[in-house]
């Protein structure tokens, strides 16, 4: 398994002591200035802790994921848990469980082709008019059912200079009108050095849109910078932020106020979730997601069926099942808040529609 070790995620977002040379925009400061920073370096990083925070029994045999995909969970979206409730629609979604052991059939290590879409260091393209970049490897949280859980971030950009050839490649190629910085989360980048990023995309004539995915304005609301929202407004090209919440309890409190503040701003937000089992696999819980993201400007944009990542399969819905929830949802909310479930194909041209 390929990821980032547990003792480097924060490396982009909180000094590390090294024996390297560091980054340009790291200051040897220690604790950490930005209070995102410092509510990241106290996330919890052991189930086992976890379970206590939330007063659920310990079990034998608890998985650390020290030998693989490891715990993280910031403060802001564990308080937003119900205590003693082992069902939590949010808990569930990032609590290590025996099931993730398991080897299924059609689960695999890269199950939407980012291997054969990687055209230059960091840089992937699937679609046409559009390209990714894996801005970073680390994420504020880790999702169980995260489809880029075994992608190998250590051979991808880390410092600004690594990134020149696929800069070069942007450039070379007018037919690329968007970039997608995506992850990991671009968001754990500095200030700093994401600003430093964007403006080199910036200076490419042809980009004429800059999409940010993430997830930290959900889980890390208070990443949503004075600076985060300069750069969205001093930006020539039309940004976009797209964020990911799956249960309408994520959208409450500091994470509310984090994505009006971007909305207010002037940015289109939009939001993708995954179906989830026992989650949001019934249309209660997503009527409830797209009533909330809806009330405070942010669009539903797509229903992903599950992406087949090796450990994952205990989180899959039948796609019939998708089908009938979208249906009662159009029953029940105007076109604009209903999202479109689709599904990724690795080798297709574009996200394949299921309903």
């Amino acid at each position: 398994m390929s990821i980032v070790p547990a003792a480097n995620l924060l490396r982009t977002a909180v000094p590390q002591a090294s024996s390297e040379e560091p980054e340009r925009d790291v200051v040897p400061e220690n604790p950490p200035t930005e209070s995102w920073q410092r509510q990241l370096a106290a996330a919890i990083r052991d189930p086992a802790e976890l379970r206590k925070r939330l007063g659920l029994p310990a079990i034998e045999a608890e998985l650390t994921g020290s030998e693989g995909f490891p715990t993280l969970v910031p403060e802001s979206f564990l308080r937003r848990m119900q205590p003693a409730n082992p069902h939590d629609p949010l808990l569930l979604q990032v609590l290590t469980g025996p099931e993730e052991s398991n080897s299924v059939a059609g689960f695999v290590a890269d199950p939407v082709g980012d291997t054969a879409a990687r055209k230059a260091p960091g840089m992937l393209q699937k679609y046409a008019g559009r390209a990714l970049l894996v801005a970073t490897g680390a994420c504020a949280v880790h999702c169980r059912y995260c489809f880029r859980r075994e992608y190998p971030y250590q051979n991808e950009p880390r410092r600004m200079d690594d990134w020149q050839p696929a800069i070069d490649a942007l450039a070379e190629d007018s037919s690329i009108t968007e970039v997608i910085l995506s992850g990991g989360d671009p968001l754990m980048l500095t200030d700093i050095r994401l600003t430093e990023l964007c403006q080199k995309l910036d200076a490419i004539p042809h980009i004429e849109r800059i999409r940010f995915h993430t997830r930290l304005p959900i889980v890390l609301p208070s990443r949503v910078t004075d600076n985060f929202i300069r750069l969205l407004k001093e930006l020539r090209a039309q940004p976009l932020v797209i964020v990911h919440a799956n249960h309408g309890n994520e959208i409450a409190d500091d994470c509310q106020q984090a994505l009006q503040r971007i909305v207010r701003a002037g940015v289109p937000v939009l939001n993708q979730a995954v179906l989830l089992r026992n989650i949001n696999n019934c249309a209660d819980a997503l009527e409830e997601l797209c009533r909330r993201l809806t009330n405070i400007g942010v669009m539903p944009y797509y229903l992903h069926q599950l992406d087949r990542i090796t450990g994952a399969a205990h989180f899959e819905v039948d796609v019939a099942t998708g089908r009938r929830l979208i249906t009662e949802l159009a029953a029940r909310l105007p076109g604009y808040a209903v999202p479109k479930f689709v599904q990724e194909i690795p080798g297709q041209p574009n996200k394949t529609s299921l309903f």
